[in-house]
């Protein structure tokens, strides 16, 4: 049995993670900013999951989610920050009051809820901690640049903190999802106030995708939970986890085009040493 603490679980894959966790038989404890969407799953499982009103923003809930856990079930084992939302807007567009909040939940909850957690996680062998990317993590997009900006930092801090805690026996796994039928294109999905007409040839089609795909995505989020379950209890875990045609598609672009670019410029750019071994300027 494993304890987990899950952010985000009043819905999409944070509340299928969490339903998943429990009906294995696992200890939960289930957070979102308000906890009557929860109340159903701790009636399920009174043993094994407790639930809180954790604001990843607000400073010391964090702290008190992991007591809970400690409290409740001896330890934590995973924890999933899987809190977040997104942003439509070219960057021009976007007013500092739309995009930062994204990023102190997305970027900034999501680091303080981790350095929360780990002295707690240091004493678990085996530990995890599975940080929620997206497809959006792995490539960037006309009218997406605030929420891409958002993930790469995470993606960034996921890759840094997975060495340092490799020697001490704490895998960090980074799930990039594709689109999941979520209401993420739904409640948790934004816009920016501000069009501004120069844009029109790019940022409307992403204005327009949401329209058009909120709650007719082709991933199946059940799915995607199994999988990322797999992955939690792999004795190897992969670091990168895309999940979904989508996001693999994105990714494998990403590395044609960097290589592509890599190739190209190569022989200039890599040409920049002091022609003598050990000249400073």
């Amino acid at each position: 049995m494993k304890t987990w603490l899950i952010t985000g679980c009043s819905s999409g894959l944070g509340r299928q993670l969490a339903e998943a966790v429990a009906a294995r038989g696992d200890r939960l404890v289930a957070t979102a900013r308000w906890t009557d969407s929860l109340n159903s799953l701790c009636e399920r499982y009174p043993e094994t999951v407790r639930s809180m009103s954790l604001d990843v923003t607000r400073a010391g809930d964090a702290a008190k989610a992991v007591a809970l856990a400690e409290s409740a079930f001896g330890g934590l084992d995973v924890l999933v920050n899987n809190a977040g939302f997104g942003l439509i807007g070219a960057v021009e567009e976007g007013e500092s009051e739309e995009y930062r909040p994204m990023f102190e939940v997305n970027l900034f909850g999501l680091i303080e809820t981790t350095r929360a957690a780990l002295p707690a996680l240091r004493q678990r062998a085996g530990a995890r901690i599975v940080n929620l990317s997206s497809g959006a993590g792995i490539s960037g997009s006309a009218g997406f640049g605030f929420y891409n900006a958002s993930k790469f930092a995470v993606e960034g801090l996921s890759e840094a903190l997975a060495q340092e805690l490799r020697p001490l026996g704490v895998q960090v796994i980074i799930v990039e999802p594709g689109p999941f039928r979520t209401e993420f294109l739904g409640r948790s999905m934004l816009t920016a106030a501000r069009q501004i007409d120069a844009y029109a040839e790019t940022v409307p089609a992403r204005r327009r995708y949401r329209e058009t795909n909120n709650g007719r995505q082709a991933g199946d989020p059940a799915k995607a939970v199994a999988v990322m379950l797999q992955a939690v209890d792999a004795e190897h875990p992969p670091l990168h986890l895309p999940i979904g045609p989508r996001a693999h598609a994105l990714a494998e672009q990403k590395l044609v085009s960097f290589r592509a670019d890599i190739a190209a410029w190569r022989g200039i750019s890599i040409a920049i040493d002091f022609d003598t071994p050990g000249e400073a300027a």
